[in-house]
């Protein structure tokens, strides 16, 4: 029979040739056990080991196709069937013995990888906490308890410094099987890792009242997240930042003082793209629908502030808002040619004097003006007059600025 001896929790298993029967109450007592602590099917390991017995019997017995293999469900009693007759055969019973073992430790591994792998296939696209085990060039390697995950250094931003034993929020990415085991990819630079934080820092939002419509990100530096409230009574914006501003500094925090703008989300594309830009006011927006594009003019003053250092306020609102984003400004939006007193050879005669837009016309006075050749009092006093006008009155369309 086959006696069980427990190493920890892992099953093994010693042959004795006593009376030469296959019966045992030890591997029963096993297999019951690995039914319950891991969560194996009875009926999932006694195929396992009939499938396993049949091969051994076919490197046993010389005409193997004479021989049958029966595994008792209750009692799990082997039975060694010779055209359907019962046999005892010692040598086959070690063979038995050694192959239960194997089946059950592989049972065991199989079992614990599949759990392993469910569990954190639930997880996939959310945030896990663990504790950095190792730390090189190419990844982290993270401690999971279970298992451990990889955050590659594709997945990382400059300002992440680790160390070993450190703990470590990051989103899961991906989940898969592999020969070795899940593999489970870890990520610090998705949007949806702020989407996450936000979720677990403010309530509101865990409950559904508020809403995070969608994010743009750009990890280590900057991002934007669109909110919106189901509740007129809640503002979306206000329970994102928290009282005195303590929600979201603990996520930047987090992200190692990554800045967040929260933006109101708004059902009309224009709303939302003035708020997806803000703090820069905005004169003017030109929806093309059809392009999913949007042509908007801003002030002097303003355009700058639109557009944001490294143009990174105008990509990251575009991303947000899903629309593609030409801005210029209003003083670029107006040709030359289409002011008063200002035909083909004044405009040339302007250019050739360095003044090739309406800002350069607002900074000179109309003396200056009379300084160019074709240009007389009268005809500067219009040009000035007619350049303060388009810029009230807005103009008409004119050369791009920035189109993103």
């Amino acid at each position: 029979m086959i006696e069980m001896a427990k190493v920890g929790e892992m099953p093994t298993f010693f042959f004795k040739d006593r009376n030469r029967s296959f019966m045992n109450n030890e591997l029963a007592a096993s297999i019951e056990y690995i039914e319950k602590e891991k969560n194996i099917s009875r009926q999932v390991l006694l195929d396992a080991l009939k499938t396993a017995l049949v091969s051994a019997c076919r490197k046993t017995f010389p005409n193997p196709d004479d021989f049958d293999i029966e595994v008792d469900p209750e009692t799990f009693r082997i039975r060694v069937l010779e055209k359907g007759k019962e046999i005892q055969h010692a040598e086959f019973g070690r063979i038995a013995a050694q192959t239960a073992k194997q089946v059950i430790i592989q049972k065991i591994r199989e079992a614990e990888r599949e759990s392993i792998f469910n569990d954190f296939y639930k997880k996939e696209g959310d945030i896990i906490m663990g504790a950095v085990h190792t730390v090189d060039k190419k990844a982290i390697i993270v401690d999971l308890g279970k298992t451990e995950a990889i955050l590659p250094a594709r997945e990382q931003f400059s300002k992440d410094t680790y160390r070993q034993g450190d703990s470590i929020r990051a989103y899961v990415l991906e989940v898969k099987k592999t020969a070795r085991g899940p593999e489970i990819i870890l990520s610090r630079v998705h949007p949806n890792l702020v989407k996450k934080l936000f979720e677990l820092e403010v309530p509101e939002i865990h409950d559904g009242i508020v809403e995070i419509k969608s994010v743009a990100r750009e990890a280590g530096s900057r991002s934007k997240i669109a909110v919106t409230s189901h509740d007129d009574k809640v503002d979306c914006v206000g329970s994102c930042v928290g009282v005195r501003g303590q929600r979201v500094k603990n996520i930047v925090n987090e992200l190692g003082g990554e800045k967040i703008d929260i933006v109101r989300w708004s059902p009309d594309p224009e709303t939302f793209i003035r708020n997806a830009l803000s703090p820069a006011e905005l004169s003017q927006i030109n929806l093309i629908t059809a392009e999913q594009r949007a042509e908007i003019i801003a002030s002097d003053d303003q355009l700058a502030l639109a557009i944001g250092k490294r143009e990174q306020n105008l990509r990251l609102a575009s991303k947000l808002t899903g629309w593609k984003l030409d801005i210029r400004s209003l003083t670029q939006r107006i040709p030359l040619g289409s002011l008063d007193g200002v035909g083909g050879k004044i405009e040339e005669a302007l250019k050739g004097a360095g003044i090739h837009n309406i800002k350069d016309i607002l900074k000179a006075t109309p003396e200056e003006l009379c300084q160019i050749p074709g240009i007389g009092p009268q005809t500067a006093e219009k040009i000035v007059a007619s350049a303060q006008k388009a810029i009230l009155e807005g103009g008409s369309s004119g050369n791009r600025h920035k189109d993103i």
